[in-house]
Order: C-alpha cells, then structure tokens, then sequence
C-alpha cells in the first residue's frame, strides 16, 4: 500500500500538477491552523476558540460570513441544478444577492450589542440570558444540532466527490485504491475510491478545525474567499470560449455566449431507462461498471436505431458466470449532444487502462421501462400458477388514449411478496408506440393470448414510467433549458414555476438571515463601521461569485453531455475539462479548489458551531457552570473531533443522494425555526420565553410537516408545496403568528430584563 502512496505523489507529469497545486492549498490551510492555535495562548479560551475574541475587521468579517455561506451547495448542488434546469437558475437563485443586507442590516448591530451585553458566545447563549431561561437555551440547542447532522454528512460527501474527481484520472490514485485492505470498503455501500477520498477529507477539515478553532475557521475562510472568487473568475472565459468552439455553428452568425445559448435552445432532457447489459467476449474476472460509465449497442439496432447512446447512473457489477448485467442509465436524445456523446465514449474506451479494455467489450442489449403490473382482489388464479413468463403480452392505455401492448420482460416483486390486489413491479421491453399493421398484429396476438388464458384478460399495468421528464422532454417544449419554469423529471409544471420562483426569491433572503452560523459571525465583528462596508462587500462578492456560475454551467451542457447521471460532480468535472482542453493541467488544482473551499469553510464552521452547541450550551452553562478552563478546552478539541468523525461515518453508511436538496432543507428549516424568536428577542421588549418558544417549534414543526407530508405521498425528500409554495413561508407564518399569539396571551418579562437589554446605553 505504501509503494503505491509514493507512485501516487509522483505520478506522471499532468497528475502531478494538478496534485501539487490543490496540496499547496491544504498545506496552507494547516499552516493557518497552527498560527492560529498560537492565538489561543494567553487569552479567554472559550471567547477566543468560538469568537476569535470578537475583534474582526472588515475583510475577515466580510469573506468569513460569505465563504461560510458559499457552501458545497453553492459549488457543488447549485452548478448540478443550473445543469440540469438551465438558465432559470439565474432567476432562482437572484435574491442571494440581497442577503448581506437582510443578515447585517436586519440582525447585525443589535445582535452584536445584544450578545456583548450578556458575554454570549453562541445563539442558544443569546437565547438563554435574553430571558433568563435554560430550557429556551436548549431547545434551541436540540435545533441546532439536528439540523447541523444533515448538513454535515451532505458537506463532506460533497468533499469526497471532489477529491474522487481530482484524483480520478490518475492511475496511481487508482492502485492505492485497488491495494486497500478488503475490511477498508465494508464500512460503505459507497465505492471504495469514495470511502478513501471521504478519510482523507474529513481527517483534514477535522485536525485544523479542531485544532485552530475560530481564528483558523475565520482565515481559512478568508483564503478560501478568494479561491472561489479566483476560481470563478478563471473558468467563465475558459468555459464560454470552449463551449462556443465545440458546437458547429451552421448557418447561425452568432459567437460566444449567444452560440452557447441558441444550441440550449435544441436540447431535449435525457430520458431515464434501465439496460441489459452483455460482455462481446468471455471475462476474465468480474468487473465494476461505474456510475457515469458511456454505453452503445456497439452498432446492433435497438429497435431500430443503432446510434443510441447512453451513460450508467448507478454503479453496477458484472459477474464473470453470467456475462449479463441490469443497469439504471439515461439516454441522450438531442442530436447534437449525442455527437458529442459518441466522442466521449470513444474517448473513455481509448484510454491505456485494463478498466477502459473491460469497457470496451460491453454492449447494451435491451432497453427497458419500469411498471406495475395489477392484479385484481379475489383473482380466480392463484399467483404462483398464472404464467408471468418473459414474453407475456399485457394491455395499457398510451399517452395517445390507444389500447396498446407492451411485452413482459421480468418480475421484480420477490415471490413470498406477490399477493392479489397488491401491485407487481415490473420490467417491460422498451415501450414504442406502433401503428398500422404492426399494431394490429400486436391486438391480435394479445387477443389469441386470451383465448387461450382468459385469466389473464384481468392483468393490467399501471404507473408505466417510460423515462421522460414530466417537463421539457415533448418536442413542443423544446427549448425548455432558456426559460422558465425550465424543464423537470418528475414535475408536470416544471423545475420552477412562478409561486415557487416568489417563494424562493423570500427564502434565499430569509433563509440567510435566520442562519445561526451567520447569526454567530454577527457576534464577532470589530465595530459599526466595520459591518456597513461588510455589507457592500459581501454583497458584491455574491454577485460575481453566483452570476458566473450560472453562465459556466450553461456552457457544461455544451461541453459535458449526460453528466445528469452524476449531477454533483459536474464542478469539479468541469475544472478538470476546461484546464485539459488548454494543455494547463495544473490549472485543475486551483479551480477544484475552489468547490473544495467551499465545502472546507462551511464544514468547519459547522463544526465549530455544533462543538460549542455541547461544550458551552450543554456542559457549562447547565452541567458544570465553574469547570476549569483547561477542562472545557479539552472538551472543546474532544467535541469538535467527536462531532467531525459523527458526520463523517454518516456520508459514509448513508450519503444523501441529491445534495442542493438537503442543503434547501436545513437552511429553510433553521429559517423556519430561529428567525422569528430571534427577532422578537432583539426587537420586541415585551417578548418572552413562551412566545418564543412557540414560535421556535411552531415553525421548526410546521416546515417539518411538509416535508413529511411529502415523503408519506411518495415523493421522496420533495416537500408538499401549499399553494404552490416552498415550506419555508408556511414555517415562517406559523412561527411569527404563533410567537405573537403566546406571547400576548402570557406574562410580560421581569423589567430588569427588559431594561438591561432595551433602556441601557450600549458600546457600538
């Protein structure tokens, strides 16, 4: 394992590049960790650790509350969406640009003010000494907490992914991997390239987190600022001169970004199938067919057509015995994509490598469609004696109100399970709708079938799933990537229809406000002045971070076809592209750095955040009030490294599949749930602990509803929209409206509360 270590530092000369680059960065951020442990000596440990001492000034403050935002979100989730949907991400993400002004405008001053009155270090502490209540103090704790585990494990898969990319492409990174110990990848479902990246990432952002504490969150995310804003700045041109040079302009005059644009609007979305799969020759062992893998059927017409092409969405083994392999996958379907396609798959089987050999060899077979096959209560039949054999001739209404028939491939239902009045999944052969005298001869074969089994007349499919997006994929909706509500797989009205669009254009603003890893920045910057020129700057550097991005991603569709099958990786795909087709391969380093940074500056603040949830809002606030501080200094490195191995145990039995997804869910959660009662207790003198209280859990239970609300109709992570609108409204309704309603109808607080915050003169 050792000797393949030392093969991968010095790996071939672009490999290495690229590898030394994004080490310069991780060195730095080490480098950083230990100057600011220097910080910690002599001083107050807890204020020092948590709040760098609450002495930021303007670029420190300004590029840690962006960089924190700017998360593995932003660089991985948001770029995978601007892929998928197209340019109506500009409009979806457009209010992002306002938040510096909400968070530091609306919360800024009187945050600050509030929490140096108290000597509060973090949220929950504000939270307890502004009503002098503990049980407030951990409930809002309790919050935190739960919201910071789903964040955490979706940050450090995205960590992993990008350190996959990166290192991808280098052999030697790939002999590490094969030369792991067995018991290495039975800690994951995950491919064993991806438990290794995920070690590497998270021991990194744990030891300087934990070690540095705040000052080394704070500067790291200074650097990291800059790196994004770097890498960004790099890519636009790259992305927009390559994209425009890939596509063949015809008889159109238009150039760069207008070229891109015109060729978005002749996409179609990819559709969704499942493939057969078969080796042309015998294997010599069995053999791992990635997620992303391009497949043909090697010029053999499939149903007719010979130049399909498609790419694996899911990692699939391919046993020796058998030869044979069933495969999720999507096809590419614009013409012009699918040139690009075909290059791309040339590209992939001519690389010098044993895996590229093995690929090289696979042909898709068939092509088939997901179903349910129902059967009747009280059938006359029993199960196990009705013939559902492959071949099987079953009856459905088309898209076009015809009978139509579709044939039986397989059963997916396991045998113990198959029951009357319970539907079947299904594999079908590829649906097409036929005409003429090829359908007629398909009614009668399916009407000699009856007279032969009159039982199975009764047999009906439903929930047929041809593969299509619900929106963008019929050829009246082409085009569907240029406007809104741009094209989406599963709804019919498509990714972003106006109620949405006004309810994210509240939530991007909203959300950022009610963040408590914002709300603790606001606790620690230096003066007044320091937080109007934050403001500015932020503000500005959100512009030129997430308007580029969108135009950089529009270009990936030129450039990367068929990356839906592994959307989030399509950042750091993008960098490595884009520095390869200029010969800079070294260049990759930086700009995957900055994705990296990204993920790196949310995590450990996250971190930071969560360890000091148990050390101070736990431990010393309510179990130990005059511990020692070497004793909450051991406790704070134990938590912080306890918290950090937690998340990455979680990305590594469990990831999330869709990580924009969660990243939506925790920031419109804590929204939901801390914005109202922290604005009360900021602004509203005769608030108090009930009716904050109330309207903590009031929104934190509303907007939880509608999550689960959506998952019990079976759809999965996607919320139930009232009215068309995102959960974060409905949250925030019921927690204000709660909050007022308790608070009117309970005592006012003790007027030593209210004065000690609202009638004594307070340091700017």
């Amino acid at each position: 394992m050792f000797d393949s270590l030392s093969l991968l530092i010095g790996q071939g000369e672009s490999g290495n590049a690229v590898l030394i680059t994004f080490l310069i960065y991780i060195i730095a951020v080490f480098v950083i960790a230990g100057l600011s442990n220097k910080l910690l000596q002599g001083r107050n440990f807890l204020s020092e650790y948590f709040l760098g001492s609450r002495g930021l000034g303007v670029w420190a403050f300004a590029l840690t509350l962006a960089a924190t935002s700017s998360s593995g979100g932003s660089f991985m989730g948001f770029p995978a969406k601007i892929y998928s949907h197209g340019w109506v991400l500009a409009l979806w993400i457009g209010s992002y640009m306002v938040v510096p002004i909400c968070v530091m405008g609306l919360l800024g001053k009187r945050i600050n003010q509030v929490a140096r009155t108290s000597g509060a270090i973090t949220i929950p502490d504000v939270l307890r000494d502004r009503f002098n209540n503990a049980t407030f103090g951990l409930i809002s704790v309790a919050l935190i907490i739960f919201f910071m585990t789903f964040n955490l494990v979706a940050q450090f898969k995205a960590g992993a992914e990008i350190l996959r990319t990166l290192l991808g492409p280098i052999e030697a990174f790939n002999s590490v991997v094969e030369s792991l110990p067995s018991w290495f990848s039975n800690f994951s479902n995950e491919s064993t390239d991806y438990v290794f990246c995920l070690v590497v990432f998270g021991i990194a952002v744990i030891v300087y987190t934990t070690y540095g504490g705040f000052h080394a969150v704070v500067w790291t995310d200074v650097m990291q600022g800059v790196v994004m804003l770097v890498g960004v700045v790099v890519m636009l041109p790259l992305a927009i001169n390559q994209a425009s040079n890939a596509i063949d302009p015809g008889d159109s005059t238009k150039t760069g970004m207008a070229l891109v644009t015109e060729e978005m609007g002749k996409m179609l979305p990819p559709r969704y199938l499942t493939l057969v799969i078969e080796s042309t020759e015998a294997l010599e062992a069995d053999i791992s067919i990635a997620q992303g893998t391009w497949l043909s059927s090697q010029g053999f017409p499939l149903y007719g057509d010979a130049t399909r092409i498609f790419r694996t969405t899911t990692r699939c083994p391919l046993e020796k015995r058998s030869g044979l392999a069933v495969v999720e996958a999507i096809e590419i379907v614009s013409e012009n994509d699918r040139q690009r396609s075909w290059r791309a798959l040339e590209t992939q089987n001519a690389a010098e490598t044993e895996t590229a050999a093995d690929l090289g060899k696979l042909k898709v077979r068939r092509v088939l469609n997901k179903a349910s096959l129902h059967i009747p209560e009280g059938y006359p039949v029993a199960i196990e004696d009705i013939s559902l054999k492959p071949g099987l001739l079953l009856p459905f209404e088309g898209k076009d109100g015809k009978q139509r028939i579709a044939m039986l491939y397989s059963i997916l239902t396991p045998k113990e399970k198959r029951t009357s009045g319970a539907p079947l999944d299904v594999f079908l052969f590829q649906i097409l709708y036929t005409e003429g005298r090829i359908l007629e001869t398909e009614l009668a074969g399916y009407a000699e079938q009856i007279q032969e089994a009159p039982y199975l007349e009764d047999l009906k499919l439903v929930d047929i799933d041809e593969g299509f997006y619900a929106y963008g994929a019929s050829e009246d909706q082409r085009g569907a990537y240029l406007t809104a509500p741009g094209p989406d797989e599963t709804e019919a009205n498509g990714f972003l229809p106006l109620s949405l669009a006004i309810s994210f254009f509240f939530m991007w603003a909203i959300s950022g406000t009610g963040q408590p890893s914002n709300m603790v920045r606001l606790m620690a910057f230096k003066d007044t002045l320091t937080l109007r020129r934050s403001i500015f700057t932020v503000a500005i550097y959100y512009t030129l971070i997430y308007m580029p991005l969108v135009v950089i991603f529009c270009c990936a569709r030129v450039l990367l076809p068929g990356m839906e099958a592994e959307a989030d990786r399509i950042m750091p795909q993008m960098a490595v592209t884009l520095t390869s087709n200029i010969g800079m391969g070294w260049l990759a380093g930086l700009l995957i750095a900055a994705p990296f940074a990204a993920v790196m500056s949310t995590v450990d603040s996250f971190l930071l955040m969560t360890s000091s949830a148990f050390v101070r809002d736990i431990y010393q606030r309510n179990l130990n009030p005059n511990a020692a501080e070497d004793k909450i200094k051991k406790l704070s490195y134990f938590f912080t490294l306890v918290v950090g191995l937690a998340a990455l145990m979680g990305a590594m039995f469990d990831p999330p599949e869709f990580l924009q997804d969660i990243i939506v869910y925790t920031g419109s959660g804590l929204a939901a749930a801390f914005l109202a009662p922290v604005v009360f207790a900021l602004y509203w003198p005769r608030s108090n602990h009930q009716g904050c209280i109330a309207a903590m859990l009031g929104g934190f239970g509303t907007h939880l509803a509608m999550y689960c609300i959506g998952f019990l109709n079976g759809d999965g992570f996607t919320p139930y929209r009232l009215f068309g609108t995102d959960p974060i409204i409905l949250g925030l309704a019921a927690s204000f409206i709660v909050g007022y309603v308790v608070t009117k109808s309970t005592p006012p607080p003790v007027d030593t509360i209210v004065k000690k915050y609202f009638y004594k003169k307070m340091e700017e």
